[in-house]
């Protein structure tokens, strides 16, 4: 699996991810910035899914914010015990990880599209 922003991130999903990012932003930056002090773990990952996924915990509920994606906080060590990231390839994504308090790392599940994606948090 590739861990870089993929170039089949069409418009499609770009733009209504982005919209919805923007809208939850500060939730997820919060929720990064705790996963990290709570020492959960030092790889936060947001799944952005339209449906209920068994990839951690329900963060921002889509249909209670008029959102089209679902975002669950979930973290590397939970993608690694569910399978999603081999064993072998821990070192290859850490490296690849963007500072988190400046990027947010988003996984997205689509039936169409499955990816990490690093998205920028919005300036202040």
């Amino acid at each position: 699996m590739d861990y870089f922003n993929d170039p089949e991130l069409n418009g499609k999903y770009l733009g209504t991810i982005t919209k919805d990012f923007a809208t939850v932003s500060d939730t997820l930056s919060e929720a990064s910035a705790q996963i990290r002090k709570r020492d959960i773990s030092q790889y936060p990952i947001f799944v952005f899914a339209k449906q209920e996924v068994p990839l951690g915990g329900l963060l921002v509920n889509a249909d209670e914010m008029q959102l089209e994606w679902h975002v669950f906080a979930s973290y590397l060590e939970l993608f690694v015990q569910q399978g999603i990231v081999s064993a072998e390839g821990v070192e290859a994504f850490q490296s690849t990880y963007k500072d988190p308090n400046e990027f947010c790392c988003l996984f997205v599940l689509d039936e169409e599209f499955t990816n990490f994606v690093f998205v920028p948090y919005p300036e202040d």
